[in-house]
């Protein structure tokens, strides 16, 4: 009888057991806010995301029903596709919009050089702020600018956006109350919120499983969340604010279209090694370490523990 299978086997479970060690040992456990402005920090300067992802860190849009789609081609079409269902899109051309959480600007260009929108994207990390900004070509500096601001402290005027847009920004906000508040206060009346959001299950839906809350806790300790919102959670935000007069809310569960993200998130590793294997070692380390809170993800969102949330909402004039 050949030892073989043993052997490949032990192996197998031997690296396992060497990875799992490595990914609990080096969590990203919110603290404040400057440990998410650091782990993006990290993120940004060891430009492993962007190698593999582009220029945009969220997930994509397959189409309802999903289809096989590029990747990097998803995430653009989710930016079209959240300016189309949320009104955004109506807007005329020189409109002032707020990208809250722009990472390194991805949907602040586009934004800004499909829509002709004049665009402010705001991050707490000054390492995505300075991507974004080396990122954004000349033609587009003019409309298309980038800062480093708290989404709970915005240093802007009360009603200064024509729109407020934020992509998978809400998980790190450790106060949601007043991160909708916040996005509601500079937008002008008759403006147009746009927001993309992970959500837990609500509880009404359904408490969690020993396992589910497990789960729930790797994904805030190795991504610097506090919390995640349920979609309906995050709506009563929205709505209770005080700047929410006349505000209509209204959402909708895009995990279907986005759910082939995650594993899509994996396997551009396999179609595109160079973006690792050039960025050295460490980088093939880190890329490693990430897969298993990604088949987390994959897992939470396909048993609906985990949802793909979006808000739409014009304010009252």
């Amino acid at each position: 009888m050949s030892l073989t299978p043993w052997v490949l086997g032990l192996a197998g479970l031997t690296s396992a057991a060497a990875l799992f060690r490595l990914w609990q040992r080096r969590d990203r456990a919110y603290q404040d806010a400057a440990s998410v402005a650091r782990a993006y920090d990290r993120w940004t300067e060891d430009a492993l995301l962007e190698n593999l992802w582009g220029d945009h860190v969220h997930l994509g849009h397959y189409g309802s029903p999903p289809r096989p789609r590029d990747f990097r081609a998803a995430k653009v079409d989710l930016v079209h596709a959240l300016v189309g269902w949320s009104h955004l899109g109506a807007l005329p051309p020189g409109s002032r919009v707020l990208d809250v959480g722009c990472g390194i600007g991805g949907s602040a260009r586009i934004l800004a050089r499909d829509y002709g929108f004049t665009v402010l994207g705001i991050s707490i990390s000054a390492a995505q702020v300075a991507r974004a900004t080396a990122l954004t070509p000349p033609e587009l500096a003019g409309q298309c600018r980038f800062a480093v601001m708290d989404a709970l402290a915005l240093e802007l005027p009360d009603g200064g956006f024509d729109g407020v847009w934020s992509v998978e920004a809400g998980p790190h906000m450790p106060d949601k109350q007043r991160y909708a508040d916040e996005l509601l206060r500079v937008l002008r009346p008759g403006g147009c919120l746009a927001v993309a959001d992970w959500n837990q299950r609500d509880a009404a839906d359904g408490a969690p499983t020993p396992l589910e809350r497990w789960v729930v806790r790797q994904l805030l300790n190795q991504w610097a969340h506090p919390a995640f919102s349920s979609i309906r959670s995050l709506r009563a935000n929205l709505e209770a604010s005080p700047y929410a007069a006349g505000l209509r809310v209204e959402t909708d569960d895009w995990t279907r279209a986005t759910l082939p993200s995650w594993l899509d998130s994996i396997a551009e590793g396999v179609r595109r090694p160079g973006a690792v294997l050039g960025l050295g070692p460490a980088a093939v380390l880190q890329g490693v370490r990430e897969i298993p809170t990604l088949l987390l993800m994959d897992w939470a969102f396909r048993r609906g523990l985990m949802q793909f949330g979006v808000f739409r909402g014009r304010k009252g004039g």
